[in-house]
């Protein structure tokens, strides 16, 4: 558009030249030629909106410069939001990958959980493991033996001791899940009682396996505890299964949970500090026996010091007396006229 203007403009300055240079030259009396005029008259016109169309030309480009800044700084603002946007996004999907992650392992983790619980010996690895840390947690080294052996060569999970006691406490761990399992994926009335039953036989068994091969006399306390890794099995044996608990402590096997294990434990340690104390009672009392004849052999030293305190003021007394009796006859002495034999003096 801009090109079209200057291009239109020098062709009006070219007509313009044309047209003043081709006017013939007359004298100043000859009338000028009406259709010059009105040549002339148009080729102003044209000037004018020439001037006209330049001025809006300048304000055109003026204002289509002030719309490409304005154009400009909005497509950098845009750009800087469309980056702020690309790097939330680009740290959100890292975080995505991230828990993608944790998910993966997790589910692996699920997994490997799963296998546990499906495999006999692996759940009871876990139980036992369980147990043992409560154990080493809350007890000192010497106090306690993990897979001790007893004499008839079976091998408790651990066996607990007790200052000045022979017999130690056996505490073996037993994880029954199936029947619980089964119990608790029961749909009809038939299959809970089945699953009840297959509790109750599990429950039996271990019980019988403890009191067979663990409570051996003079050697094992009485009652043996069977720890169960589960406090939901704990409380569906107490809910569902009394008679079974009260058949097993019959046996003199006390069946606990994680939690009522730990305060068994806590009963252990406040037996084991007043067998200590019982231990030590002896030499309490021989201690405190020689402080009695202590206290006696300075009661009787402080007697005789107070005996020889008495005596040396009886003696400090008689001091002072002569001391008196001898300052007296020395003022006496010293007020006697000498020319005559002084008297005797009286005996003392």
């Amino acid at each position: 558009m801009e090109m079209g203007l200057i291009i239109l403009a020098v062709a009006v300055v070219a007509a313009a030249a044309i047209f003043t240079f081709a006017r013939p030259k007359t004298a100043a009396s000859t009338p000028s030629d009406p259709r010059l005029d009105t040549v002339l008259q148009g080729q102003a016109t044209i000037a004018e909106q020439f001037r006209n169309a330049a001025a809006a030309q300048a304000a055109l480009t003026a204002q289509m410069e002030a719309l490409k800044e304005k154009m400009g700084e909005g497509l950098a603002a845009s750009a800087q939001k469309t980056g702020e946007t690309f790097v939330s996004i680009t740290e959100r999907l890292n975080v995505i990958d991230v828990a993608q992650k944790n998910i993966t392992e997790l589910s692996g983790h699920v997994v490997s959980l799963k296998a546990i619980f499906s495999d006999k010996q692996a759940r009871g690895a876990m139980s036992q493991d369980q147990m043992e840390a409560i154990i080493a947690e809350h007890l000192a080294p010497d106090q306690y033996e993990f897979q001790a052996t007893l004499s008839n060569n079976s091998r408790p999970d651990c066996a607990i001791r007790i200052p000045n006691v022979v017999a130690r406490i056996v505490v073996d761990s037993k994880f029954p899940l199936e029947a619980f399992e089964l119990l608790r994926k029961a749909e009809s009335e038939e299959q809970r009682k089945t699953a009840m039953v297959a509790v109750r036989n599990d429950i039996q068994k271990h019980v019988k396996d403890i009191k067979e091969k663990y409570l051996i006399p003079g050697e094992v306390q009485t009652p043996a505890i069977m720890f169960v890794p589960s406090d939901s099995i704990y409380a569906e044996l107490h809910a569902n299964f009394p008679e079974t608990l009260r058949k097993a402590r019959q046996d003199q096997v006390v069946i606990v949970s994680p939690h009522v294990f730990m305060l068994v434990i806590g009963t252990i340690q406040s037996l084991m500090r007043d067998a200590k104390m019982r231990e030590q009672a002896h030499a309490i009392q021989a201690a405190v026996g020689a402080l009695l004849q202590d206290v006696k052999r300075l009661g009787e030293r402080v007697e005789k010091l107070r005996d020889h305190f008495d005596t040396t003021n009886k003696d400090i007394g008689l001091i002072e007396t002569s001391m008196k009796g001898i300052s007296r006859h020395a003022e006496k002495i010293a007020q006697v006229e000498l020319g005559e034999a002084p008297a005797a003096l009286p005996e003392r």
